[in-house]
């Protein structure tokens, strides 16, 4: 059985100005995203890869066409409701961490439960769950450290966990790796390939050719529309599984 739709767009489109002055910074772009998957965006400055990054990232309604997200369409939703589901259905990962400073680490994971109220509420529970996340990602010990007494590398990880502990359908990474030096990079798409093991479905944003290479697909932008969509051979181990499962066994 097909795996659900996470994201689908069909001819999606953002425009800008108008008349002579009129940009396609997303032009008529009909993508298909499943549960499961881990897909890189790729494309030059100006190709309209952040433009469309951020209409998936519900911060930015499109001009023409649908997207539709885990089976309902967002299109045309008011900004409020964009922020609603934004908090619910969402996690972001981005380049500079956004960690506040005067929190320690288990305070900064903990922070997205305070607009949750169907998730834990009392700070006991909240500390608990947020505890558990920053082992998932090996930073326990750090958890009460300051994001600058913290390496951008453990940064990073305690964004990811701050991500986690609201279980989004849905994990959006912007340049997750552009702050980081080689090691920490790696360890950081170690997490992201970890929570691809596991089922999550992670699109990333990357300019990097080393770093698209570990998901499982690519797409390519250019001029704003969608110019390659490649199979990258990284699947999901629980995708295989269900593969080899489903074959007919050899008698």
């Amino acid at each position: 059985m097909e795996p659900r739709k996470i994201i689908e767009t069909i001819n999606l489109e953002k425009v800008y100005g108008n008349g002579e002055n009129e940009v396609k910074a997303v032009d008529s772009i009909s993508i298909t995203i499943h549960e499961g998957e881990f897909v890189a965006i790729m494309g030059p400055s100006g190709s309209g890869k952040s433009t469309l990054m951020n209409i998936l990232a519900c911060l930015d309604r499109p001009t023409g066409g649908s997207y539709i997200l885990n089976g309902m369409d967002v299109s045309n939703l008011s900004r409020t409701e964009l922020a609603r589901v934004r908090g619910k259905e969402l996690g972001f990962v981005f380049q500079s961490f956004n960690l506040l400073p005067r929190m320690s680490a288990i305070e900064n994971v903990m922070l997205p439960l305070m607009y949750r109220p169907d998730r834990p509420t009392t700070i006991p529970q909240r500390k608990e769950l947020a505890m558990q996340v920053l082992q998932s990602v090996g930073l326990a010990e750090r958890a009460h450290h300051l994001p600058s007494e913290l390496s951008g590398g453990q940064q990073q990880r305690v964004a990811i966990a701050r991500v986690l502990i609201n279980e989004p359908i849905l994990i959006l990474a912007d340049e997750p790796t552009g702050n980081l030096d080689t090691r920490s990079s790696e360890e950081i798409m170690g997490i992201l390939h970890d929570l691809h093991g596991r089922g999550r479905t992670i699109v990333m944003v990357t300019h990097e050719p080393d770093v698209a290479a570990h998901t499982e697909r690519i797409l390519h932008i250019r001029d704003g529309k969608l110019h390659s969509d490649e199979k990258n051979g990284h699947l999901n181990p629980n995708k295989i599984k269900q593969t080899i499962n489903s074959e007919p066994q050899k008698v």
